[in-house]
């Protein structure tokens, strides 16, 4: 499908899932804006050659999503908003009671508050020019839980049910909204830790991907972000258009167990 005269916010978008999806949108003809915490010359240039790539428009605006008002900013700063991809997010592993407060506070506020303040500035845009799509990025660990990750699954839960409020408080329009909950995606940060994991586990970098970091995702094989982008062009496709307020795993059968 063509995407073409639509523009697209993704969040965290300079490397990973975000710029996957980036990708996927640029690619069905929507023009794109980039965003992260940093602003270096090479982000800039990544927008460039996006755009270049795929024959759209596509800038890169800095924006901290642990502070709302520069989430709003960044939206605003967009000017246009069609397809709100919500994906910033951070990880840290400890347990409950000794989670870092400060950690905790921040975690939350990049991956749940920001996509409060994002869409809040996003919908108006959207009922304006009467289309719009509203992607969160969730995990599988929005619909399940692992131990010592309190605030990244409280926030993805978090994600999964603001979802639901917004297909529903848009229900009536040519909007909708959906969380893609992916399981474990090969990223470029995902690769690297494969072979320290292999030397810490004293095993090979095949059997740490099968029985450490794949250990709960029955297939065995890591989604990639081609699949995560391309799931979120569909959702913004005419076919998707009654499929509003639920999740879309991709999981190879994690959350089937």
């Amino acid at each position: 499908m063509s995407l073409q005269g639509k523009t697209a916010v993704i969040t965290g978008s300079n490397s990973g899932i975000g710029l996957g999806v980036a990708r996927e949108l640029a690619r069905a003809g929507a023009d794109v804006v980039l965003n992260s915490f940093t602003d270096r010359p090479e982000d800039h240039q990544l927008a460039t050659d996006l755009g270049a790539e795929f024959g759209v428009t596509a800038r890169y605006i800095q924006a901290d999503l642990s502070n709302g008002d520069q989430a709003r900013a960044l939206i605003e700063q967009a000017g246009r908003c069609d397809i709100l991809v919500n994906n910033a997010g951070i990880q840290h592993v400890a347990p409950i009671e000794s989670f870092p407060v400060a950690t905790w506070d921040r975690i939350i506020a990049i991956m749940l508050t920001s996509v409060f303040h994002t869409t809040a500035v996003a919908l108006p845009m959207m009922r304006k020019a009467g289309w719009g799509r509203v992607v969160n990025i969730s995990s599988a660990h929005g619909l399940t839980a692992s131990p010592y990750k309190s605030a990244y699954v409280s926030a993805k839960h978090g994600v999964v049910g603001f979802t639901k409020v917004t297909a529903l408080e848009t229900a009536k329009e040519d909007i909708t909204a959906n969380a893609i909950c992916p399981g474990y995606v090969k990223t470029p940060l995902v690769e690297a830790q494969i072979p320290d994991t292999a030397k810490e586990y004293n095993m090979t970098e095949q059997e740490v991907i099968e029985q450490v970091i794949l250990a709960r995702q029955p297939s065995k094989q890591f989604a990639t972000t081609e699949q995560v982008g391309g799931t979120a062009v569909f959702l913004c496709s005419d076919a998707a258009a009654q499929i509003t307020g639920t999740t879309i795993s991709i999981d190879g059968g994690w959350t089937a167990l």
